[in-house]
């Protein structure tokens, strides 16, 4: 039995990618490798938490006068703890790892999602890029082993820190489980009504930021003339409002903004759509294909970066800047039933790799590495 901690102030307070992530990990530890210990180190008390099920005594966060300072007891005073907790490693799950980890010996992993802020730094504020840089250069340098969630990650970090490729290992991500059952008629019959929606829509889903180029999106739908609702699902920033203005400018049809959809809801509106389309410029890796990809409907999605990694060869891949390729792309799919079947059954052939078993057992495989066990 080894001690494993994890940082998890993700996994219990975040919705989004990087809190799925840290999720789905820890479960897929917890289910295939239930022999250890898991310790989760959380900057708060989780009150609500979005991971549950976890024993009180794991979930280890700060207590007393350093409480006040949560961010401090997260990046630099959790060494000391996982000192005196006899961690047998660490597994930093979003980027960093704590400052000064490297001076008590103990093993440590950390996972990069992706150096975007480095790659478009125009899309960061000049603190914002300063902080990530620090953070995730220190974890590089000093993490034990580093997972890369793509290959367009892994060589990111080697060109960007120049980190010896023999020490970055790539293990793709995976969706929630949910993704994997059909929905039922009459949970789809419910979500439509409750959204006031109907079949065959086109699907959206990701932050609504300019990195995700939705705009382009609706450009397309509107120069193409596409006669389908396009459904938005994500969290809103400033961006958002160039999107709408746009929207109420040209009179643009059939735009339906969503948000906080709970997870229940989230996997027949995926199930009930007739497309997904993610013209994102640059990705780490991008869940939301895998998700779409798991529900059987066809993947339109940004050609280079990581998306042929997630998306396989049967999803199509266009140039996000290219309003008039995203519109035919949509259309040559919404009017070809025998591509879209095919698309779809070859799509979920590919999904099936990333399942969590197989995700699981490359992860632990890294742990033993950075641990030097040999079998």
């Amino acid at each position: 039995m080894m001690r494993i901690g994890f940082d998890a102030k993700r996994a219990f307070f975040n919705y989004s990618g990087l809190g799925n992530y840290s999720r789905n990990t820890i479960q897929y530890l917890r289910n295939y490798y239930p022999e250890n210990e898991y310790l989760l180190y959380a900057p708060y008390k989780p009150s609500a938490p979005l991971l549950t099920d976890i024993p009180d005594h794991q979930i280890i966060y700060p207590q007393g006068l350093v409480s006040v300072f949560p961010a401090l007891w997260r990046s630099y005073l959790l060494p000391r703890k996982l000192h005196s907790d006899k961690i047998d490693l660490y597994h930093g799950l979003s980027n960093e790892i704590p400052f000064g980890i490297h001076k008590y010996n103990i093993k440590s992993i950390v996972t990069i999602h992706d150096l975007i802020f480095l790659r478009y730094p125009e899309w960061y504020n000049k603190t914002d890029r300063s902080i990530y840089r620090r953070k995730t250069l220190y974890s590089c340098r000093n993490a034990t082993r580093i997972i890369a969630v793509s290959n367009q990650t892994k060589s990111d970090i080697v060109e960007f820190y120049k980190i010896d490729p023999s020490k970055i290992d790539v293990v793709y991500q995976g969706c929630d489980p949910r993704f994997y059952r059909e929905s039922s008629q009459l949970q789809k019959e419910e979500v439509l009504k409750k959204y006031d929606l109907s079949e065959g829509y086109i699907l959206y889903v990701g932050t609504i930021e300019k990195r995700k180029n939705l705009l382009n999106l609706v450009r397309a739908i509107h120069s193409g003339r596409i006669n389908k609702t396009l459904v938005v699902i994500g969290r809103q920033t400033g961006y958002a409002g160039v999107v709408k203005k746009f929207i109420a400018s040209n009179n643009v049809k059939d735009i339906r903004f969503l948000e906080n959809v709970p997870g229940e809801d989230l996997v027949p509106l995926y199930q009930i759509a007739a497309l997904f389309i993610y013209p994102s410029v640059f990705e780490g890796f991008g869940i939301p294909i895998l998700e779409a990809l798991y529900s059987k409907i066809p993947v339109i999605t940004t050609s280079g970066s990581c998306f042929r990694e997630a998306g396989g060869e049967h999803s199509i891949y266009v140039d996000p800047e290219n309003i008039e390729q995203i519109a035919d792309s949509i259309k040559k799919v919404l009017e070809n039933n025998q591509l879209r079947l095919n698309m779809i059954i070859k799509g979920y052939d590919h999904a099936l790799k990333f399942n969590d078993r197989n995700i699981a057992d490359n992860i632990w495989e890294v742990y033993r590495a950075a641990l030097g066990k040999e079998n």
